[in-house]
């Protein structure tokens, strides 16, 4: 017998022995020897209150044992003959639309713009150390797509959209650690991701697939309005019956190729800010409703919030407990910034996006002309102005945070884990008004709720302009875009993907739509 519960242990008794079966046996009044094991299916933390308690939901067995293997098995085969399907991206949405074309039978063929994850290293290192952008391989382009070096967090809310649990379970299978099958908020570490990364292009190469790094897609050729071939950057011309366009939210190429090209896009919303970095021992005070040092037993604390201002939502965005903010730039002449967080999540600093809802419809007035790509041409403007204030360099502009709030230039800066830099600015007044005036009342009401975020330790970085794509390319409800036989638009380049997970989940469904496709 098999009886799943909700168990809370205290702080205090969370490293007794065996508590959870003990706390079983007392939950069903059974005898602990009747219980044979017991498994963690979810676990989480509750500190609303100065008593913290671990939330579990855990599977009893009864008088039977629990199953040694997973009940999801990856049945991947050898591709190497069989029909292609061509992927472009290799990020989460590309990798896992690779993956499925192969348990499925189909061959694909991967072009990725950017290079593997341990030569995109040195391509990171210039910068961060020379402030040099190399606008195919950065922070955001390059093997394993923004999620590589961006944290890993697994967190999603869209449950309708495919199967979950599976996703979890074949990053498993690839290496990651048991442990994002358990925790509500699963986080792998910008640290450990590469080597999975890696092993799941040594997967699909292994059983057939091709996967071709520092192969840019420069043109989408098409006749009748149907998919013929693809051409690369250095001339090559690939025939291609089925495509799945999964370049991420910054390829600002391809959108540029398709409007050019009159193939239909949509403007999108999405939202832009700032990136807040505290000292976490202030996040841990907070969330933990300590003085001074957090509990062994606790993670460095997140948190997460929310606020209405003149109808646009203020909220925080990738939230990177014991992380480090990164250039997230992918040219010269721009600044971005990013989070990420190791897999212990023991860096000095806990920093997070805050960023404000633009409204394509009603934010975007001046940017009319740019037609579809209004918000992209909004976005850059942004990101230049970044970089102006900032010194020209991938050096940020910054401000202490209640300077920000109160609308005056800071002397001083406090210490930061942004290798690149901080540059004094005004942030406050160089923002739009739209977006820097709302934040600033955010902020305001935030620090009303969360007593001692508002201090003169934290720093706000500008900007956070990469959270989503402006851009929408529609598709139909065969995945298909609505003019293109053959063109799979997929993933957060797309707009249909907020994170890894999500992302995940729409490169199976746009490789199963189009092996569906190809089947006629």
């Amino acid at each position: 017998m098999v009886k799943e519960i909700q168990l809370r242990i205290k702080l205090q008794e969370e490293t007794k022995a065996n508590i959870l079966e003990m706390k079983a046996a007392e939950w069903l009044s059974i005898s602990r020897k009747d219980i044979t094991s017991v498994k963690v299916l979810r676990k989480s933390i509750d500190a609303r209150k100065p008593q913290i308690f671990f939330n579990y939901k855990v599977a009893v067995y009864i008088k039977e044992p629990a199953p040694e293997q997973s009940e999801y098995q990856f049945n991947y085969q050898d591709v190497s003959n069989k029909p292609e399907i061509h992927i472009v991206g290799f990020g989460p949405a590309g990798m896992y639309a690779a993956l499925r074309c192969i348990e499925l039978g189909y061959k694909p063929v991967v072009l990725e713009r950017g290079k593997n994850v341990q030569d995109r290293r040195r391509d990171l290192r210039q910068i961060n150390q020379f402030h040099n952008v190399n606008e195919d391989s950065n922070y955001c382009f390059g093997e394993g797509g923004a999620g590589t070096y961006s944290d890993g967090k697994l967190y999603t809310r869209s449950l309708k959209r495919g199967d979950v649990r599976r996703i979890f379970e074949n990053l498993v299978y690839h290496g990651a650690t048991e442990q994002i099958l358990v925790d509500a908020h699963p986080h792998i570490g910008t640290n450990k991701l590469p080597k999975i990364i890696a092993k799941i292009r040594e997967n699909i190469i292994h059983y057939g697939g091709e996967v071709h790094f520092e192969s840019r897609v420069v043109d989408i050729i098409t006749k009748n309005n149907k998919l013929q071939a693809i051409q690369l950057q250095d001339g090559r011309e690939l025939s291609a019956k089925a495509l799945i366009l999964a370049t991420g939210h910054s390829a600002r190429d391809i959108y540029e190729l398709l409007d050019k090209k009159e193939i239909a896009l949509q403007a999108k919303s999405f939202a832009m800010g700032v990136r807040v970095e505290h000292p976490q021992h202030i996040i841990d005070g907070i969330q933990y409703h300590c003085d001074g040092k957090r509990h062994e037993l606790l993670p460095a604390a997140a948190y997460g919030w929310v606020e209405q201002v003149r109808e646009r939502g203020v909220y925080s965005f990738c939230m990177c407990p014991g992380g480090f903010i990164v250039p997230a730039a992918t040219a010269n002449g721009e600044v971005v910034v990013n989070g990420m967080s190791p897999s212990k999540r023991n860096n000095i600093f806990a920093n997070s996006g805050i960023v404000v809802e633009i409204n394509a419809q009603k934010d975007l007035q001046k940017y009319e002309q740019y037609g579809a790509l209004k918000g992209l041409q909004y976005q850059k403007d942004l990101e230049r102005l970044a970089f102006t204030s900032g010194g020209r360099t991938q050096t940020a502009p910054a401000q202490r945070l209640t300077d920000f709030i109160d609308g005056k230039l800071s002397p001083e800066l406090n210490p930061t884990s942004y290798q690149p830099g901080l540059k004094s600015a005004p942030l406050h007044s160089l923002l739009p008004k739209a977006i820097g005036g709302r934040l600033r009342k955010g902020f305001a009401q935030i620090g009303a709720k969360m007593h001692g975020y508002n201090t003169n330790e934290a720093n706000v970085i500008g900007v956070e302009s990469r959270t989503s794509s402006p851009v929408n390319i529609p598709r139909k409800d065969n995945l298909e875009h609505p003019e293109i036989k053959g063109l799979f638009p997929c993933g957060e380049g797309g707009g249909y993907a907020g994170g890894i997970i999500s992302a995940a989940m729409d490169g199976e469904r746009c490789a199963e739509a189009a092996i569906q496709n190809l089947k006629g």
